[in-house]
């Protein structure tokens, strides 16, 4: 089992989102707190121990199958955002576009943090990424609908920015504001031949 190093730095919750259906599209409301349960945010509509298999499991899993829901949230960097803006040409890119549920400032290439990196928040709420949140359509489609030309760009332009997704290891609230810890795991190379 891999050992936990110790806290390597801090970053800081900007910005909350969540909304409990996604019925009205993929954008999320911010939100100034979230309770944290093993499920996920609280009445999001990502939460959930299990959740449908989808394409990112093929093919390990037939698309539909009931699985464990490692995708409760989605966190993303205020950094990386500001990079994705620029290079697709607009002033800013609205978080609440991406379907994230928490926008993060000061932790240096979070969508390359790597799995098991656990994020702890005053409360003692703690999340685990699970990996690399992929650029999607979805968000293209978001942003094509305010910036027509640049939300096609922005798959290509959010690759290794688009933040990560994690679940929920500890409960609690976290807020606005609060400090983000960040607890790398002892990292190594994995070659197969």
């Amino acid at each position: 089992m891999a050992q936990m190093t110790k806290a390597s730095f801090q970053g800081t919750v900007e910005e909350l989102y969540s909304k409990p259906s996604r019925d009205d599209g993929f954008e999320k409301p911010k939100r100034e707190s979230l309770k944290l349960l093993f499920s996920g945010p609280e009445g999001d509509c990502h939460a959930g121990l299990t959740r449908a298999s989808d394409v990112r499991t093929l093919p390990v899993y037939r698309r539909g199958t009931e699985i464990r829901n490692v995708r409760q949230m989605t966190l993303i960097s205020t950094e990386e955002m500001e990079d994705v803006a620029r290079a697709i040409k607009l002033d800013k890119i609205d978080p609440t576009w991406l379907g994230a549920n928490l926008l993060a400032r000061g932790i240096p290439d979070l969508t390359l943090l790597p799995p098991s990196t656990r994020l702890q928040f005053p409360s003692g709420a703690t999340v685990v990424v699970d990996m690399e949140n992929l650029p999607c359509t979805q968000v293209a489609k978001v942003i094509a609908k305010v910036h027509p030309a640049e939300g096609l760009e922005f798959v290509k332009a959010a690759k290794n920015k688009r933040g990560v997704t994690v679940w929920v290891e500890r409960e609690g609230e976290i807020a606005c504001g609060d400090a983000i810890t960040v607890w790398l795991p002892q990292q190594r190379l994995y070659t197969y031949s």
